[in-house]
């Protein structure tokens, strides 16, 4: 898209805007710079992934003889360390810190001037040698040196100690040579000590003449020439390897070289403020992108090198006089105005074509001085950033579209962006229309392949996505990536286990329900429809649970929360596959068609279909395929998203319900840590919560679900359960002073009792803010804290015999339901039922007979051998083998 004219166009347009408003001009700065690509690159591009990354470069630590002051008898040396060697033919000057101290080292009668706490990194060099004295960096500022090379010489103001406070103690030897050409600090320091920038090295990195020794050499390959040339002058104190982190191009992954070069800049410094105060109108997701790495970046903005010395590109439309005796500079933002001065319409812009476009220049009466385009491109970052209006050829076209799509309503991109694509956006957006570019930005972290590097083609180090697609499906791998980390700016392992989990954990309980659903209606023949009337608890639960998974998705997709919506969705698919479904297995189960039951099948009609509808745009294939097979409907990606209906009246439902679903569970982990298996059933459980006259509509279901015979509520959370406090430090060791020891005493020893307002402790009042109080266990074995941190229930896991003689009864009924499917009978088939079983179960089988035939649709149920017209089920129990034959009952 940026190739056509239409789009140049409009990018011409934005550069001519920011040349009016004054925030484009042209300087010579020391920027990052590929020499195989032969241009500069922005600051941000050397940000860009992996742009950083461990390179071994030479370190060198040489030595300055300083110029001796009168009385002096012993040649002075500064040491300054660098990991540019092929710097030191362009030095022009030496920065110290006037802040930090330096030690003077006698050494073979020379002294030597070193950082005092850089030494301690050249206890070799300094073998034998003498400290003599120390000094201020101060008292070296202004003192000037021998160039080490003679290449500038005659350069004016150079060779001089300048004051700096950018020299690190950390490494090197508190001194930095500079050469004004090679760094942004060099160069800043350098002008303002009126030292002229020279630059020896020309656009594909090579010496040029001024350095004849190494001309037409790159300066990578210069190094070791540099390094041995600085040890035959005796110049060189040490040499080593360093490794560190080093940038690279982005594109063609070449070491960078910082080079003094002429660029056109956008003034961002200017609009900076501005810029922060329009990110506030962003919605960052995640939220803290805004004021952290987006935030942080915009505020630490430089100016922004625009120009780019290429051939294919945007053109800079700027046009210079070739002849400085009559300067004139004519920017242009539009093709008419091109073709109004030059008297021919471009078709193309690009190069060679519009450097074609030359006249006179109208300024110079003699005619000689000819307009000429400027040789730069634009960065393609511009361009890319230009996107929101170039791309339907503003303003030349679609200015009402434009008013009406501008900010864009969402834009996403990996967290990288937030120091490029979002920034340039950003940025222009500022400058040319005081508006933020976007109003929403979902920012994701970079996934990784299994080794944990970068997911790479090259490597191949990640699963392959067609096996993924035929093994698991393309929703499992969805929602894999949905509901990750990394669409909240965290980076992410891709691994098959991740896709597995979210088949096991979202695709198959979905597709269980529709199934459950589909298998008992169809028994009974029943056409079900959208109703929401009716009147089960269990029914106007997940009613009322559906409604708020609609209203928690809408609100999180609406603030573009998607890894929020998939969590409301989890949180229902678990409510209505292991609570309603598993709560409701019996109303199904029994036989013809009750009100009760058809209350049931439109129940989960209802959120089945409303389930798809707000799935549709996380799961979409398996959204469609229930949708369709539900309703019959062409396409569930046709239809509206749902709203929530109002269902007030049954938020205490809701809380009630889900209360009793973590006293359930809290009860099962009892019985797991115990060994003690759901079929078996236990005497009580006791449930101790603030209200428990809330629980008291749900005994039966909780002991039900549970397996226990008797549910015990009670208020008294203190009997099963203990109060630890925990005092907040931070806040009540600030406003007590002294007296928080007294405090922190008397909580350790649990000395303290709670008021309406408040706590007492140690004869003092602590507030709201000042503390915590947590539940804990009396008995861990038993005892589980809820998991609203409220109440706790105990579990009695005595075990009499009449209760193991029901287990096994329940155990047998397992038994018998696996024979019916292996032998293929229907849900709704009767069947005549022999058991041969062990003595202890035969016995169990026989004192719970009505249960087993209930439980397991037997007609006729008999024990002992089993005839040869009847499938057989064998499985070995504790006491020896159980035989268990089925046969359908016709009719």
């Amino acid at each position: 898209k940026t190739m056509d004219i239409s789009y140049m166009e409009s990018v011409m347009w934005a550069f001519k805007q920011l040349w009016e408003k004054g925030l484009i001009y042209e300087g010579h700065r020391v920027l990052p710079y590929c020499w195989e690509c032969e241009t500069p690159l922005s600051n941000f591009e050397t940000r860009l992934d992996d742009a950083y990354r461990p390179r071994q470069d030479p370190a060198v630590t040489v030595k300055f003889q300083l110029d001796p002051r009168p009385g002096d008898t012993v040649a002075t040396y500064l040491l300054a360390w660098t990991t540019t060697p092929w710097t030191l033919p362009s030095n022009l000057a030496v920065a110290v810190d006037p802040r930090i101290q330096y030690a003077v080292y006698e050494r073979h009668g020379e002294h030597w001037v070193i950082g005092a706490r850089a030494a301690e990194h050249y206890a070799e060099e300094l073998a034998g040698a003498t400290k003599v004295a120390t000094m201020h960096g101060a008292q070296l500022v202004g003192r000037t040196y021998r160039p080490i090379f003679n290449f500038f010489a005659s350069e004016p103001n150079s060779f001089r100690l300048l004051g700096a406070d950018f020299i690190s103690e950390e490494e090197g030897a508190g001194a930095v040579h500079m050469a004004p050409g090679f760094g942004e600090d060099d160069q800043r320091l350098c002008e303002a000590n009126g030292i002229r920038v020279v630059v020896p090295v020309d656009q594909s990195g090579r010496f040029t003449a001024e350095v004849p020794d190494w001309q037409g050499l790159q300066v990578f390959e210069a190094n070791p020439k540099i390094v041995r040339r600085l040890r035959e002058l005796g110049a060189l104190v040490k040499h080593e390897t360093f490794e560190h982190s080093y940038p690279h191009c982005w594109r063609t992954d070449t070491p960078l070289i910082y080079r003094a070069v002429s660029s056109w800049f956008v003034e961002v410094t200017a609009i900076k403020e501005r810029a922060l105060a329009l990110n506030q109108e962003i919605n960052w997701v995640p939220a803290h992108v805004r004021d952290g790495a987006f935030g942080k970046w915009l505020a630490g903005a430089r100016d922004w090198s625009i120009s780019r010395n290429r051939f294919w590109g945007s053109p800079i439309p700027v046009w210079k006089s070739d002849d400085p005796d009559f300067p004139r500079v004519d920017v242009y933002g539009s093709l008419d105005e091109i073709e109004r001065d030059f008297g021919v319409r471009p078709p193309d812009l690009h190069r060679p074509h519009i450097d074609e476009l030359t006249r006179p220049n109208p300024d110079d009466p003699s005619g000689r001085a000819t307009m000429r385009r400027v040789e730069e491109v634009l960065d393609c970052w511009f361009e890319s950033g230009s996107m929101p209006y170039a791309q339907v050829h503003y303003p030349f076209e679609q200015e009402q579209w434009f008013a009406s799509h501008f900010p864009a309503d969402f834009i996403v991109e990996y967290m990288g962006q937030t120091r490029a694509w979002f920034y340039n956006l950003h940025v222009l957006a500022t400058a040319l229309f005081d508006r933020p570019a976007f109003s929403n930005c979902v920012v994701h972290g970079v996934i990784l392949g299994s080794d944990g590097q970068k997911m790479s083609k090259r490597l191949r180090n990640y699963p392959d996505p067609e096996e993924m697609f035929a093994d698991h499906g393309a929703d499992a791998m969805r929602w894999f990536l949905l509901s990750s980390p990394v669409l909240r700016g965290q980076d992410m392992v891709a691994d098959e286990s991740g896709i597995v989990a979210a088949l096991r954990q979202v695709v198959i309980p979905v597709w269980n329900a529709y199934k459950f659903f589909c298998e008992y209606a169809n028994i009974d023949g029943y056409r079900a429809r959208l109703r929401t009337d009716a009147t089960g608890v269990l029914d106007r639960y997940i009613l009322a649970k559906c409604d708020v998974l609609v209203a928690g998705s809408v609100a999180s997709m609406d603030a573009y929360d998607l890894d929020g919506g998939c969590q409301e969705l989890l949180s229902f698919i678990d409510a209505l596959n292991n609570w309603y479904i598993r709560r409701s297995r019996e109303r199904v189960w029994a036989a013809g068609l009750s009100e009760d039951k058809a209350d049931c099948f439109d129940t989960l009609y209802t959120v089945l279909t409303t389930l798809c509808r707000v799935a549709a745009p996380l799961l979409p294939m398996l959204a469609e395929s229930v949708y369709r097979g539900l309703t019959g409907e062409r396409s569930v990606h046709l239809t509206d998203f749902p709203q929530p209906a109002s269902r007030a009246a049954d938020s205490r439902l809701i809380a009630a319900m889900d209360a009793v679903r973590d006293v359930c569970s809290a009860v099962l982990s009892v019985r797991r840590a115990a060994n003690l298996r759901v079929r078996l059933p236990l005497p009580s459980v006791t449930v101790a919560v603030p209200e428990p006259h809330l629980l008291d509509p749900y005994r039966g279901l909780i002991a039900d679900e549970v397996n226990v015979k008797n549910v015990h509520l009670t208020a008294d959370v203190d009997a099963i359960a203990r109060h630890v406090l925990a005092v907040n430090a931070a806040v009540v060791g600030p406003r007590l002073g002294p007296d928080a020891q007294k405090v922190f005493a008397a909580a350790r020893k649990g000395e303290w009792r709670l008021v309406d307002d408040g706590l007492d402790i140690a004869g003092l009042r602590l507030g709201p803010g000042e503390f915590s109080l947590a539940i804990r266990p009396k008995d861990e074995a038993t005892t589980r804290v809820l998991e609203a941190a409220t109440g706790a229930v105990s579990v009695d896991v005595a075990v009499t015999p009449e209760l193991e003689r029901e287990g096994l009864a329940r155990d047998i009924v397992r038994l018998v339901q696996s024979a019916r499917r292996d032998a293929g009978l229907h849900l709704a088939d009767r069947i005549r039922l022999v058991l041969d079983l062990p003595a202890e179960y035969a016995a169990a089988a026989t004192e719970q007979r009505d249960h087993v035939a209930a439980e397991t649709l037997a007609s006729d149920l008999r024990f002992g051998t089993i005839p040869p017209d009847m499938s057989v089920h064998e499985t070995e129990l504790d006491g020896g083998v159980a035989r268990v034959g089925v046969a359908r009952i016709p009719g």
